[in-house]
């Protein structure tokens, strides 16, 4: 995909495993067409303010970010301190994609703002089936301001 296409999804997640399953996901559920997968934080937040090699990315923003937690660069609290903060991004909804089910991340997470936080399964149709069932939900129940 271009990257100044218009983005439904943003996935930022570090582990290509996990991103080509998600994609797959989201792909076979028919919950976006535009799926975008950064690799990192640094590269999330160029992409988020239209900075750095996205400076020319047009002016609108993804329906939904799934954001991983521990990622390269600049972790995922970061990232989500950073949308959340700011009057351009802040109604963007954010879910939480991560692996770790650590109560601290959880209650920081919320505290900054996530709107959902997901604990990646480790069984791999239970992921598949995860991420389809949250970009279901975001994408095609959840109402969000115009």
């Amino acid at each position: 995909m271009d990257k100044f296409e218009k983005v439904d999804i943003l996935l930022v997640e570090d582990s290509p495993a996990d991103a080509e399953l998600a994609t797959r996901a989201l792909r076979r559920g028919k919950v976006a067409n535009n799926i975008s997968w950064i690799k990192d934080g640094a590269e999330a937040l160029e992409f988020i303010f239209r900075n750095g090699a996205y400076a020319g990315r047009p002016d609108d923003n993804p329906r939904l970010i799934l954001l991983d937690l521990k990622l390269p660069k600049v972790d995922g609290i970061e990232v989500l301190q950073r949308i959340k903060a700011d009057e351009r991004t802040r109604v963007i909804p954010v879910v939480m994609v991560t692996s770790s089910a650590e109560g601290r991340d959880v209650i920081e997470s919320y505290k900054l703002g996530v709107n959902s936080y997901i604990v990646k399964p480790v069984d791999f149709d239970q992921f598949s089936e995860t991420v389809a069932k949250a970009g279901f939900y975001w994408m095609l129940m959840n109402r969000t301001p115009d």
